[in-house]
């Protein structure tokens, strides 16, 4: 009997015929996820879970999937997902390591840009019919001769500077205790939120990250500066940032990434913060760093591969073994 294949999202035809060659597969035609209760029938007959970014898994949940044999994450960050309670489980766990890395890195470039230009408020402006032609108004900064510090320098952090690197920045300093990038001047988080004029963050969400960027901090900040987040929204304290934008402390904010998407924390807050939707110096993106169309595409069809290996007893191509071997219950690569 083909094994069940349990998929969270609707995907690509050509992606769902390489599943069905394997399996019986039932999918979420989407795009809102299953229920609470639907994920939990559906788990609780699959042998195989292609899963998605609101999807979550953790030790309670893996006690009703008797017969769960592999999740195969079509992400790359996978802090939603309990590793210590799948390795316990003997749940093989995967994710796409690589795919998901220079659309992002192009989206933080696009965010710094907008977020310093007014691209949103001068958009506003333009759809009121008020437009006479040009006015000294909406004046920003550019990143030309700027002070940009990369906080995190994994892959999709040096994806970013390789993209700086063409923008003429006074100097563009690194902060990663760990990863080097000899485009970059190393510093501590202290001197980078002093110094700079742009704080990219692509820092992983871990037990060590989690509001890493807190009140404390960001009263440090260089003033005006300009704050971009497309790692994890729970490495930056939303309430501190709102409050910085409020009393002009924060130039301005850009986010693709939210304290209410970090499911597997009991204390996340349930919504965006108030004052970064109310601001006029937000510029806030549903989560789209990946969203390229054939990028997706590629990233399912990895996932897949993975399922694949995975439910035929080979280790997938992209098995989350080191961070497992690590014991580290929340662990990405954003």
């Amino acid at each position: 009997m083909k094994p069940n294949i349990m998929v969270t999202q609707p995907i690509h035809r050509d992606v769902l015929d390489k599943l069905q060659a394997v399996g019986q597969v039932v999918m979420n035609p989407g795009p809102e996820p299953w229920s609470a209760e639907e994920f939990r029938q559906h788990l609780t007959e699959a042998h195989a879970m292609m899963a998605f970014m609101p999807d979550r898994i953790d030790a309670a949940l893996l006690q009703q999937a008797p017969r769960l044999k592999t999740i195969a994450c079509a992400l790359k960050g996978y802090d939603n997902f309990d590793l210590n309670a799948c390795r316990d489980a003997g749940v093989v766990v995967s994710f796409v390591p690589d795919l998901l890395t220079e659309p992002t890195a192009e989206l933080a470039i696009a965010l710094a840009l907008s977020a310093a230009r007014n691209v949103v408020t001068g958009d506003r402006l333009m759809r009121t019919g008020q437009y006479a032609g040009w006015r000294p108004i909406l004046y920003g900064t550019g990143l030309h001769e700027s002070v940009v510090a990369v906080v995190g320098l994994g892959a999709v952090g040096q994806a970013i500077v390789q993209r700086l690197s063409g923008f003429g920045c006074a100097e563009i300093l690194g902060v990663d205790p760990v990863n080097q990038d000899a485009r970059t001047t190393p510093v501590s988080l202290e001197e980078a939120v002093q110094r700079a004029d742009y704080l990219l963050l692509a820092v992983p969400l871990t037990p060590a990250t989690r509001y890493m960027f807190n009140e404390h901090l960001l009263g440090q900040l260089k003033p005006g500066v300009i704050i971009v987040n497309v790692g994890r929204g729970s490495v930056i304290n939303e309430a501190a940032v709102a409050q910085g934008l409020a009393d002009g402390t924060i130039g301005a904010y850009a986010a693709d990434v939210f304290e209410m998407e970090d499911w597997l924390l009991p204390d996340r807050p349930r919504d965006i913060h108030a004052g970064l939707l109310e601001s006029d110096r937000t510029v806030l993106t549903p989560h789209i760093g990946s969203a390229v169309a054939r990028v997706r595409r590629a990233i399912e069809h990895r996932a897949a591969d993975n399922l694949i290996q995975a439910l035929a007893g080979e280790v997938p191509r992209d098995v989350v073994r080191a961070v497992q071997e690590r014991g580290v219950p929340c662990a990405s690569v954003a």
